[in-house]
């Protein structure tokens, strides 16, 4: 089994998880990260138990839960407050691993500080910007050209194998896709933000509510505190014109409650104060409410590719499947990615045949993943039951046929590769 020098592009959560596997097998790894102090950013994920299992086998799994939340059911709700679907997560749902709810910027320190523990504190090279990868077929090895951030010196780094994690502005993708274009918008706005607050329900629960029209997302991302309270991550969703895509930079801009926050005036639910939850940004207690900043980014994905590999140089992550944020599945897949890849240059020869394998079992199942968010997944029984029912209903089963939204759920579990016997058998 050979062993490799690797240069990965991008030190976010794929990257860094990919530097742990392949480390993990004895391969020599160096991440080049764009920006130069990396900072804790970013509200809330979710990391499912497909990718959950290959952070337990990495030893990781228990520092994520210390930081995070085993979630226990994730529950789609009408625009009235009512459940239209409960189902357990996690542990609870019979995985051998939990579903984790967390900051995302937690988790990417806390891999980042994984990886400095294992590799050293040189592995992770910062203030360089990846600018493109490249095969060279005649030395049997890939470039990665970086760029200084603060000099503007760029730098060939040679290695076996180059692998671009560098997200959905990825330029290592260029390689494979040309010119592609700024990503594919389907016309909705995301407003994202943390509120601490008294807990809901069990204090576990992620919720998904109202339509793909107007839609509210919670979950909360730490433990109960000695206060009674805890921080919950919300997404208010609306759909936009489509035609009027905002620039780049508008991405992850600040954003004003008064942009959304009268779509939601009328929701009154009995189990939960929306208002409270979306809050006035005026900070945390005692002088504020406890809701913070508004982050406001569009929905985009891009097409799926028809290769991943050049000989030496491969994607992985947002870089190679970059999709919709549904069904809680974008940094879940990365994570596969990486194990998938690791385990592929364990069991082949060279590292083209290891792509090969790796780009065959990945590309097809991510593009699926892909493909069945645009039709929002199993978010569809929100519409359905809003067709159906825009008033509310006395009896859920005159609003669903029986078996029905056990079929639409259970059906994207499958496709995106964590229904529980899928996730038992990867474990194995």
């Amino acid at each position: 089994m050979s062993r490799y020098e690797v240069a990965i592009a991008g030190a976010g959560i794929t990257g860094l998880v990919t530097a742990l596997e392949l480390h993990e097998r004895g391969h020599r790894v160096r991440v080049f990260e764009e920006v130069k102090d990396i900072k804790p950013l970013g509200v809330g994920l979710n990391i499912l138990p497909h990718s959950a299992v290959h952070l337990d086998r990495l030893g990781v799994l228990d520092r994520m839960l210390a930081r995070g939340v085993a979630t226990s059911n994730l529950d789609y709700i009408n625009i009235q407050g009512q459940t239209l679907w409960s189902e357990p997560r996690g542990l609870s749902a019979g995985y051998p691993v939990p579903q984790v709810s967390m900051y995302r910027g937690v988790l990417q320190f806390e891999l980042l500080a994984a990886v400095k523990e294992r590799l050293g504190d040189d592995a992770v090279v910062s203030g360089m910007r990846a600018v493109a990868g490249r095969d060279e077929p005649d030395s049997n090895q890939a470039v990665l050209t970086v760029e200084h951030r603060d000099s503007g010196e760029r730098v060939d780094v040679v290695a076996d194998l180059v692998i671009g994690c560098d997200g959905i502005h990825s330029r290592v993708r260029r390689e494979f896709a040309g010119d592609e274009g700024p990503p594919l918008w389907n016309g909705q706005m995301l407003w994202r933000s943390v509120t601490r607050m008294k807990p809901y329900r069990d204090g576990r629960t992620m919720f998904m509510a109202g339509t793909n029209e107007v839609k509210l997302v919670a979950y909360p991302l730490t433990e109960v505190g000695d206060d009674g309270m805890c921080d919950i991550n919300w997404i208010a969703e609306l759909r936009m014109d489509p035609n009027d895509m905002p620039d780049r930079e508008d991405w992850n801009r600040l954003g004003q409650r008064s942009e959304f926050q009268s779509h939601f005036a009328d929701w009154n639910w009995d189990w939960l104060d929306i208002a409270a939850l979306i809050g006035d940004g005026s900070g945390p207690p005692p002088d504020g409410d406890g809701s913070g900043p508004v982050y406001v980014f569009p929905m985009v994905d891009r097409d799926p590719l028809d290769t991943w590999i050049d000989g030496r140089l491969t994607l992985l992550g947002d870089a190679a499947h970059p999709m919709y944020p549904v069904g809680s599945n974008g940094a879940s897949q990365g994570i596969i990615d990486a194990a998938v890849l690791a385990q592929a240059l364990d069991d082949h020869p060279t590292v083209a045949e290891a792509l090969v394998a790796y780009d065959a079992e990945r590309r097809p199942a991510t593009a699926a993943v892909v493909r069945a968010n645009r039709s929002f997944g199993p978010e569809r029984v929100l519409d359905i039951a809003y067709e159906r029912a825009p008033n509310g209903f006395e009896r859920i089963e005159d609003v669903f046929a029986e078996g029905e939204r056990e079929e639409i759920v259970g059906s994207y579990r499958r496709t995106a590769g964590f229904a529980v016997d899928q996730v038992k058998g990867s474990d194995d």
